[in-house]
């Protein structure tokens, strides 16, 4: 039976003890890394994102309420050094992102302690990010936006005061941010990357975020997952995905199917539950969609993964999946989020240019169905997937059309003890299938002012068999 997240790790902590990770000193190697290179090109590359999350409650809802069971006995200096080296032995001289919850860069204990200082030394060893996460991946959820930008502005500055040497976060984890958390980042933190978004994201874990692009855009005012339109409702803070789903797997809704809609690169919906030997397949094909013919269609690559330090999954499979990349792709540059986010931000300054396509046909593992191939197309305007049948040459189905030209609207602030849950962006069509007008439809049965849309921006890409 397939796990969620949550219920993974709560299964974790509850089994007891701490984990018997290897805990040796960096190896000469991490040691003589370089610190951050100069900012690379967006096109012509191939880039990984490596982010991790320390944390001490798995729902840290607000600075004084949690949900979920106390992490302290996972999060040892043993096991942020072994995934350091792990990530280190995978990619030489890769960066990476470390979030800090809340109670993370306040608890007292000494592992805690230790932790802030370790990572500390990171940065300024090795040219590691290390910035903050509000709430656990969902604040909006639990706090009203003014709240959630409080956290973001207090917690900022205690880890900067924590890095020290002047150090300023380029950017921040968050789950879901909203579209006032992302504009207070830009306007008044001078933050302009965020993750704020996972793509896919419904039925699953605490949150439902369905219906934005997985690739970089600029949020609109109205809605965090709807890319900006015009000047009047840009927000200059580039909003990334949480991690690379299988994009077959990620049109289920949650673990429909007895499947789980997260499998692509993380640990837990492949490692863990395929394999070390057939989770890495996976989280190499879900790779290879994007660094192989998304690399082709697109002039430049991007896959991100996010391994909580909490995660009790060996760490052989994150080195595996990295040296699998390096020797694949040996063009690959593992940089920061914010690097990459920053890259983007200067090549792209709106949402005007932006056509993103993928092509996959599916690996036969878990939710990813051996015989169909599925085609996105992302823009500012619309989101469209087609899918069909490949091995008896099946007609294609639109399976999403998400209009991003149309008004839409966040849920209000949560209240105390009402979690508002849903933040999902649907309107014309959406691959989840949960209402009856979701029903896949021949490109052909769209109305005429959409086929007209399509067309102007997808040309006969789009209706190809």
């Amino acid at each position: 039976m397939s796990l969620s997240r949550r219920s993974f790790l709560k299964s974790a902590v509850l089994a007891g003890g701490g984990l018997r990770l290897p805990g040796s000193q960096l190896d000469a190697g991490i040691a003589s890394a370089g610190k951050a290179a100069t900012l690379p090109r967006l096109t012509g590359h191939r880039f990984v994102t490596f982010n991790t999350v320390v944390r001490v409650n798995q729902i840290e809802v607000s600075r004084d309420r949690n949900d979920g069971e106390d992490e302290g006995a996972l999060h040892t200096l043993q096991a942020v050094r072994a995934m350091r080296e792990a990530f280190q032995k995978g990619f030489p001289g890769g960066r990476m992102t470390w979030a800090f919850s809340w109670l993370a860069l306040h608890d007292q204990r000494r592992n805690y302690q230790d932790i802030r200082r370790q990572v500390s030394e990171y940065h300024h060893e090795l040219g590691d990010e290390v910035t903050f996460i509000p709430g656990g991946y969902f604040a909006p959820m639990y706090n009203p936006r003014r709240q959630v930008n409080r956290d973001l502005h207090d917690a900022l500055t205690l880890v900067s005061d924590m890095v020290g040497g002047g150090y300023r976060p380029g950017s921040v984890v968050g789950g879901f941010l909203a579209a006032e958390n992302l504009r207070y980042l830009a306007q008044e933190e001078h933050i302009h990357v965020a993750q704020g978004n996972i793509w896919s994201q419904y039925a699953i874990d605490n949150g439902d975020g369905e219906g934005s692009l997985c690739y970089p855009y600029y949020p609109s005012r109205e809605h965090f997952l709807k890319p900006a339109q015009r000047k009047e409702d840009f927000i200059d803070c580039v909003n990334l995905d949480g991690w690379t789903v299988d994009f077959l797997a990620g049109r289920r809704r949650g673990f429909e199917g007895g499947f789980n809609s997260r499998m692509g690169v993380g640990p837990i919906e492949t490692l863990r539950n395929h394999g070390p030997e057939t989770g890495l397949k996976q989280m190499l094909a879900t790779t290879a969609v994007h660094l192989d013919e998304g690399f082709k269609l697109n002039g430049f690559a991007w896959v991100t993964n996010c391994w909580e330090v909490s995660l009790p999954i060996a760490l052989g499979g994150l080195t595996a999946w990295l040296e699998g990349i390096r020797r694949r792709w040996p063009d690959t540059l593992c940089v920061t989020q914010t690097d990459f986010g920053l890259a983007w931000r200067r090549h792209f300054k709106d949402n005007a240019p932006l056509d993103y396509r993928f092509v996959q046909r599916g690996t036969g593992i878990g939710g990813s169905d051996e015989n169909l191939e599925i085609r996105w197309f992302m823009n500012r305007t619309f989101r469209l997937a087609l899918l069909r049948d490949w091995k008896v040459n099946g007609p294609e189905l639109v399976i999403d059309f998400t209009r991003y030209d149309t008004k839409a609207a966040e849920p209000p602030d949560a209240q105390p003890d009402k979690p508002a849950r849903n933040w999902s962006l649907m309107n014309r069509i959406n691959q989840k299938r949960t209402r009856p007008q979701d029903k896949p439809v021949p490109l052909a049965e769209l109305t005429p002012e959409e086929q007209g849309m399509i067309q102007r921006t997808c040309g006969r890409i789009a209706t190809a068999s």
